[in-house]
């Protein structure tokens, strides 16, 4: 498919076009929010703060997670120099990622969508599944099984939650670490140091399981997931504004727009889904109004 049968170049260029302000936004908004979190459950220490910062923080956790993705594809900041290491040091290195093996890894799969090829086929080819296999895994992942396999993943350099692609050194691991250092002893240092058992207990349980329910989101149970159109192998799902919060951060929901073309920085890809629905490229594309309607169509009876 070619781009260029559907829009212009005018209309390519605008859309590819990148904003240093909309960059520094998205990233200052998911730091504050994350800070927010942790002032709100420093103030009140209790059971349901607890339970709704494991959500909120996998989130935002989440959020950093898609802007690394963005700065894996060097459309967040102008710059690369500022996508790699604003990507590095403040989105990948905080949920225990690594930029360049995840870009690797990502790219393979933006050249292999729509075939056997494609490198992430294993999360969601076995898609639609039963409603007991979809359960066990659920219940993996919100008891830490899957977060403590992850971490082990890490540790050997084989992958990481966004990527299965290994690692050329274990510098990123050590970085990676000394992150995690840093942010246990700003939090120690402020007299709150469990408050960093919220961050590592939201990355190792439901951050698990958010990670799950984006991919499934994106490419399980679609129209045709060996088809060359990214209308038939990948899923935009219109999120509501809670699952914006925890489920959709910085427009990752629109993900067959950004496969439709991936230079789009993830900040106007709910307008290129505007754009393509009022030109009639998306006539005859499927969508899903929320997350359940997802899991609908791919956790049968």
């Amino acid at each position: 498919m070619k781009i260029s049968d559907f829009l212009s170049r005018e209309e390519i260029a605008y859309f590819s076009r990148k904003s240093d302000f909309h960059a520094w936004r998205l990233l200052l908004a998911n730091w504050l929010a994350i800070i927010a979190i942790f002032v709100v459950v420093a103030q009140y220490p209790n059971p349901l703060t607890i339970a709704i910062a494991l959500l909120l923080i996998a989130g935002r956790q989440l959020g950093l997670s898609v802007l690394m993705h963005e700065c894996g594809h060097r459309c967040l900041f102008k710059t690369s120099r500022l996508n790699d290491f604003m990507g590095q040091w403040f989105c990948a290195l905080p949920v225990m990622n690594d930029l360049p093996s995840y870009a690797r890894g990502h790219l393979g799969h933006h050249r292999h969508a729509g075939t056997r090829e494609d490198p992430d086929l294993g999360n969601y080819q076995a898609y639609p599944i039963s409603r007991a296999s979809f359960k066990r895994k659920v219940i993996r992942d919100l008891t830490g099984q899957t977060g403590i396999k992850m971490l082990a993943r890490i540790a050997r350099g084989a992958g990481n939650a966004m990527s299965r692609e290994k690692r050329k050194s274990a510098k990123p691991f050590l970085q990676a670490l000394a992150v995690q250092a840093i942010m246990a002893l700003v939090l120690a240092a402020m007299g709150y140091a469990w408050l960093y058992l919220v961050w590592i207990g939201a990355y190792l349980t439901t951050f698990m399981l958010i990670i799950r329910l984006r991919q499934v989101a994106e490419h399980a149970a679609v129209p045709d997931l060996y088809d060359l159109d990214p209308r038939k192998n990948t899923r935009t799902t219109i999120a509501r504004w809670w699952e914006r919060l925890i489920l959709a951060p910085n427009g990752v929901n629109y993900h067959m727009e950004h496969h439709f073309m991936a230079s789009v920085p993830c900040y106007k890809l709910k307008e290129m889904h505007q754009h393509l629905l009022d030109k009639q490229v998306l006539a005859d594309t499927p969508e899903c109004i929320g997350y359940a309607a997802v899991l609908r169509q791919a956790v049968v009876a």
